[in-house]
């Protein structure tokens, strides 16, 4: 019968390059402090009820604990604690933004572990568009998702709760959830709109794909969704160090109210529609995120980084500009939303651009969304997301690999 055995962790600076591991874990067995000095390569193993005589030993000047707000989420990190910490100074305030800063930053290291949850869960949505049709449930299709990443990739948890709504349901961003299970059944003619990402050691991806459930899109699919993914590869040509992520929400968002006009949904000067930030409407979400240990990763409004309270801007969840190492999502999405439909229509400001007749034919639409992971590099961006992207490309894919005879290959696609 197993013991299960509860430790504590913290790491203490010494020196440059050495470390204190107060380990934690469960396990069967105790193992030595040599396994897990091997183990996660540090200088000292100490077990937890040594915790206090081993830190008094050292006579730190001051004890650095975690503890502070995540600018995304607005959860607070839980502060650590042992038994006999009141005899040290204790500081719970520097540390938290040094660490969040740290994350922002992707190591050599983390950038292939990012690469591999992308490679597997890139792999996994592949096998659901191979999968769906109609007459399915939609957590058939989350089910598969997760079993592929678990039994291909070793990725026992995902990143989230998997999104996979299609018809009506594509338009509710979060979809999913407890309140809205991915319980409807896909029906012939819908867009499925799957965002889901598996997670490897804690490292997680995020990743949307939209696609027609029975392998074709009609042409009112069809140009909504080369409308994202005309606005996504300008977001990719314009991403480098430097660039401010705010600008780059903007430029996706000209692009939809520039293609939404052509398709004729909206009528009237591209530039007086940015005034009334009329965008929102059809994408009320920001851009992307920062990615990393979190899926909505810490870091994104450090001191001196300001969230800008427009509509869709205040929804970003970072407004800093791009650094070389940064990882993040590139998601943006075209929505028919009554609610939001509905309140544009009765504002003059914005109801002036609509032309309703035409709108009418995409009320009960659903949305779509296209989202992939990236990492900016020195001069550009390294895009880790591997999936079919153009209607050509998943319409091919769809249709052959249903059979098990079609492969995708990354270098071939995403042509921009």
């Amino acid at each position: 019968m197993s013991r299960r055995i509860q430790l504590f962790c913290c790491r203490v600076e010494k020196k440059p390059r050495d470390t204190v591991l107060i380990l934690v874990s469960c396990f069967a067995r105790i193992h030595p402090p040599e396994f897990f000095k091997k183990k996660y390569a540090v200088d000292e193993v100490h077990y937890v009820n040594e915790i206090s005589s081993v830190l008094s030993s050292k006579k730190p000047a001051v004890l650095l604990t975690l503890r502070g707000v995540n600018t995304d989420s607005g959860n607070v990190s839980k502060e650590a604690s042992f038994e006999g910490i009141s005899q040290f100074n204790v500081n719970n305030k520097i540390l938290h933004p040094e660490i969040a800063e740290c994350r922002v930053i992707k190591t050599d290291m983390e950038l292939e572990v990012l690469r591999y949850t992308n490679k597997i869960s890139s792999e996994a949505h592949k096998e659901v568009m191979k999968a769906v049709k109609a007459g399915i449930k939609e957590y058939e299709m989350e089910s598969l998702f997760q079993h592929y990443c678990y039994a291909r990739g070793g990725m026992r948890h995902t990143s989230y709760t998997c999104i996979c709504g299609s018809g009506e349901n594509s338009s509710v961003l979060h979809y999913g959830h407890a309140g809205a299970p991915n319980d409807r059944t896909i029906e012939d003619g819908d867009l499925c709109l799957f965002d889901m990402g598996g997670e490897y050691y804690c490292y997680g991806s995020d990743i949307t794909c939209t696609f027609p459930a029975n392998g074709k899109f009609t042409p009112d699919q069809r140009a909504i969704y080369e409308a994202v993914l005309k606005s996504s590869w300008a977001v990719m040509k314009a991403v480098k160090p430097g660039v401010a992520w705010p600008d780059m929400h903007r430029l996706a968002d000209r692009v939809h109210l520039e293609e939404l006009t052509k398709i004729g949904i909206l009528k009237g000067n591209v530039d007086d529609m940015v005034k009334v930030h009329l965008g929102a409407i059809f994408m009320p979400h920001g851009l992307g995120h920062l990615l990393g240990i979190d899926v909505h990763d810490v870091g994104g409004y450090p001191e001196g980084v300001e969230r800008i309270d427009l509509p869709g801007l205040r929804s970003l969840r970072t407004a800093r500009s791009l650094e070389q190492g940064m990882v993040l999502t590139i998601e943006p999405g075209i929505y028919f939303i009554d609610h939001l439909l509905d309140q544009a229509l009765h504002d003059p400001a914005q109801s002036c651009f609509i032309n309703n007749d035409v709108l009418q034919r995409f009320r009960g639409f659903g949305g779509v969304r296209i989202e992939d992971d990236i990492a900016v590099t020195a001069s550009g961006m390294e895009l880790l997301t591997c999936v079919p992207r153009t209607v050509e490309e998943i319409e091919a894919f769809m249709a052959e690999g249903q059979s098990g005879a079609k492969s995708f290959d990354c270098l071939s696609s995403q042509k921009q």
